[in-house]
């Protein structure tokens, strides 16, 4: 299968504005050259809709729109849970984490942890954090997103991938996070459309002709199983989503990892100008999130239908891309790939930050502003050269890639959670009790992963969450407090938000309580 000259020319003016609009928005004022706080942060002034949309980009990419996909696929609608309880969690790190971060001019999850507990804990998490980030995320993303590419045009695999790599790092590496931010609405907005249109051509060739809704009305009466939520024990893929596990379990503690301590997610929110601007774009992020598993699950459970005898998961969203007419499949295939560069550009950048901000910057600083940004750039081109080269020895051989990656995150998540609850909101907490609950964390996590093999990953990552947790309240209670080391203010921390984000905060919990009680 291949594009079409129509569906191809769309896709290249696509690359084309894209890249054009990245160096239009980023360019500089006369007489100014960009700094680490141009480069990095956009200069601190990014508005609420290039925040909500930026964070939606960055997230959802091949592992989400093939991945979570194929997921729909294999086990159903209840892994959509990662997607609307993610909603939820926004709400609450707009609401208690960004206060604290914005207050104390935060630019880095490691700078928080060294101005709050000392430089051992910030120099352990900043390491994990570039490794997590290019041999997990940025090789994740890279891998499904040629996947997909090399099934739809019949490119070799391989140059599908150097060419995602090339380009997302070009339209990106002159302006930074502002290049990124302020065309993640545009990407979104493709994304969205190219989703919508997926969504509706599939479910009407489920109807025959008859319509989207009874397209979907013949998909929920002929596969019943792959809409339910909550799974039940006896469900094969119990195992992945353990049923009220996932509600009130260990996916809490990845979703406040992911969203409140991941630096390529809530590097956006940094970036605002303050806390009032920040928590509308989390709130506008929250209701985008509600929409996502329309766009990048029921492809999955259409091809359920459509495609019943797929080799791998992971071929769902392809395959039914390859049911689209000419010119509606250029279109989706450029939301496919706005997506994929998205998150490779947002990564590449954090990578970038993270290294030059908390590494290289400390290590010289007497350095230039310009040469600190040049070492970003550097950086950026390194980690993508390198996810490159080690993305297929490390995901050639799974056929749920999604489900790969939470379980992966799922031995450390437990413990930068807790470093992060105890640092944020327990004054007593020091640097001791945070190394005991990461390095804890961990052991524990493979000790139970070892010596409970049948435990639900989920399950295992709430018992390791609660561990970690009390690990480091003892250990901190056991252990000299070392207040001079502690440099985050938070006595002077409102956490009141403005009627605005209230009802829309409510808005998203009505709808999230509808969908939980139409789907059990």
């Amino acid at each position: 299968m291949g594009l079409s000259a129509l569906d191809t020319g769309i896709v290249l003016v696509y690359l084309a504005g894209i890249f054009i609009l990245a160096q239009w928005v980023s360019r500089e004022k006369a007489g100014h050259r960009k700094d680490a706080r141009d480069y990095f942060l956009a200069g601190r002034a990014l508005p609420w809709w290039a925040i909500g949309a930026s964070l939606i980009a960055a997230n959802i990419s091949a592992e989400q729109v093939i991945g979570m996909s194929g997921s729909g696929y294999a086990l159903g609608l209840a892994i959509a849970s990662y997607e609307w309880m993610a909603a939820l969690t926004l709400l609450l790190v707009a609401k208690y984490f960004l206060p604290v971060f914005l207050r104390n001019r935060i630019y880095t999850m490691p700078q928080f942890l060294q101005e709050r507990f000392g430089s051992r804990i910030r120099l352990l998490m900043a390491v994990f954090w570039l490794a997590l980030y290019v041999f997990v995320n940025l090789t994740s993303i890279l891998w499904l997103g040629s996947l997909a590419i090399a099934q739809l045009t019949g490119m070799d695999q391989i140059t599908a991938m150097v060419a995602l790599a090339a380009f997302a790092l070009a339209y990106q590496i002159y302006g930074g996070l502002k290049a990124v931010a302020l065309t993640d609405v545009v990407q979104v907005g493709l994304l969205v459309l190219g989703g919508f249109l997926l969504v509706g051509i599939t479910l009407n060739q489920i109807s025959d002709g008859g319509g989207i809704i009874a397209g979907f009305t013949r998909l929920l009466k002929e596969q019943p199983e792959h809409f339910h939520m909550i799974l039940s024990p006896d469900n094969p893929f119990y195992k992945d989503l353990p049923g009220l596990g996932v509600l009130l379990g260990g996916m809490w503690v990845m979703n406040i990892s992911y969203w409140g301590f991941n630096q390529y997610i809530i590097q956006r929110a940094l970036a605002a100008k303050d806390i009032a601007e920040a928590q509308k774009g989390v709130l506008f992020a929250a209701f985008l999130k509600l929409l996502m598993p329309v766009i990048v699950v029921v492809p999955g459970l259409a091809a359920v239908m459509l495609a019943p005898d797929l080799q791998r998961p992971d071929a769902a969203y392809p395959t039914m891309m390859g049911l689209l007419p000419t010119g509606i499949l250029g279109l989706v295939f450029a939301a496919l790939i706005a997506a994929i560069v998205s998150s490779l550009a947002s990564m590449s950048n954090s990578i970038s930050t993270i290294f030059t901000l908390d590494f290289y910057a400390r290590a010289r600083p007497q350095a230039s502003q310009a040469r600190i940004v040049r070492v970003g750039r550097i950086v950026a081109v390194a980690a993508m050269a390198v996810a490159v080269l080690t993305a297929r020895p490390l995901l050639g051989s799974f056929d749920q890639a999604f489900q790969f990656i939470q379980e992966f995150s799922g031995f450390f998540t437990p413990g930068i959670v807790a470093i992060f609850l105890l640092g944020l909101f327990w004054k007593r907490s020091n640097e001791a009790g945070a190394l005991a609950a990461a390095i804890g964390s961990f052991v524990l996590s493979i000790v139970m992963k070892l010596g409970l093999p049948a435990m639900p990953f989920i399950n295992r990552v709430g018992l390791v969450f609660l561990a970690a947790l009390a690990l480091g309240i003892v250990v901190s209670l056991l252990s000299r407090n070392r207040r001079e080391s502690d440099l985050i203010r938070t006595d002077d921390v409102s956490f009141r938000t403005t009627g605005v984000f209230n009802i829309g905060a409510l808005a998203v919990i009505a709808v999230l309580t509808a969908l939980y009680t139409v789907f059990w």
